[in-house]
């Protein structure tokens, strides 16, 4: 067996770590389609962009993180939040849009934020969490904070915005600790990346700005969790910034408002069959460190999780009128003397 198919087997891992990585997939993906089934029954309004089949992306970075380390995410980012310890019941209200929300409502699906767990969105813009993930380990650079280190997620439809372009030139001219976590599901809001990218070794454009890069199995938890542990230390250690491009594919459409049109279902099918939870318990299975019954468990108990969530989310409350200009203007007296 080689160095490298001997460390993505199971066994080196230990079964309590594998076994919380397969209770982290479960939470995402039953969290998703019971948002799903929500937003069919108009409980949840707007935009909303489902992770299912993207959860070894989540999983597998975010354990590696330390408290005081910034996240930065997408519009696709309730795993990352649920997993950055952002409790389901506050999630599931925000997507409600109450006011028990971690954006007290008025952020929805798009816009989860909480500033205890150092998440900063959650950022509706393609490629608008970039400059964000920039400017906050240009501040942790100035102010010395040397043990923090910044993980930015986005999509591959990103990289031909010229926010991409601009933080990676800035990070790697001014050797700031950011982690990009490119997550590349192959399809952008809906057009293939052969079909918008002259070049689609996404690697490649990193290497334009002399950063360190790497492409990794983003559907198997354990390539992602290794790979993500060994590029955090280096980021952490060299204080400058790294490039990671998983490959990973939405098992839904974009949102839940896209026909679809684009690819085949016969290609969804094919990538179903590269299920990270799936394939990750199979594998548990065949090492000898899962059984059927335990399985079932996690599995209630993040369906049970669900449920709670759901009921707290219905409970709650939404913002009276009179608190609409919160946080939007600033009362006058606050504002002191302005010219």
């Amino acid at each position: 067996m080689s160095a490298a198919t001997d460390a993505l087997d199971p066994r080196t891992h230990g079964r309590d770590f594998c076994l919380a990585r397969v209770r982290d997939m479960l939470r995402i993906r039953r969290f998703e389609e019971r948002c799903a089934q929500l937003y069919g029954e108009t409980k949840i309004r707007g935009f909303l962009h489902l992770y299912i089949g993207e959860e070894a992306v989540a999983a597998g970075v975010l354990p590696n993180l330390r408290p005081e380390d910034n996240v930065v995410a997408t519009y696709r980012e309730h795993g990352h939040a649920l997993l950055r310890g952002l409790s389901m019941n506050a999630i599931m209200a925000e997507m409600y849009g109450k006011q028990e929300g971690c954006s007290r409502g008025r952020g929805g699906s798009m816009h989860l934020f909480d500033r205890a767990s150092h998440f900063y969105g959650g950022n509706a813009i393609v490629g608008g969490g970039l400059p964000l993930a920039v400017g906050l380990a240009l501040a942790d650079q100035l102010d010395q904070r040397r043990d923090r280190v910044t993980v930015c997620f986005f999509g591959e439809g990103a990289v031909a915005e010229g926010a991409f372009h601009e933080s990676m030139n800035l990070a790697a001219l001014w050797k700031l600790p950011v982690l990009f976590v490119c997550e590349n599901n192959l399809y952008a809001m809906g057009t293939a990346l052969s079909r918008s990218e002259a070049q689609i070794a996404l690697t490649v454009k990193a290497a334009g700005y002399n950063m360190p890069c790497a492409q990794v199995n983003g559907m198997h938890v354990l390539a992602v969790h290794d790979a993500a542990r060994q590029a955090l230390d280096q980021v952490r250690d060299r204080q400058s910034p790294l490039f990671l491009e998983l490959h990973t594919y939405r098992f839904r459409a974009h949102s839940m408002y896209d026909a679809e049109l684009y690819r085949d279902k016969a290609e969804v099918e094919r990538w179903k069959q590269h299920d990270p939870i799936a394939t990750f318990t199979a594998a548990l299975k065949a090492a000898g460190l899962l059984q059927d019954a335990e399985v079932q468990a996690i599995d209630r108990a993040a369906q049970d999780e669900v449920e709670v969530a759901v009921a707290f989310a219905e409970a709650g409350t939404w913002e009276p009128v009179d608190q609409l200009l919160r946080d939007v203007t600033t009362p006058a007296a606050a504002a002191g003397s302005a010219p």
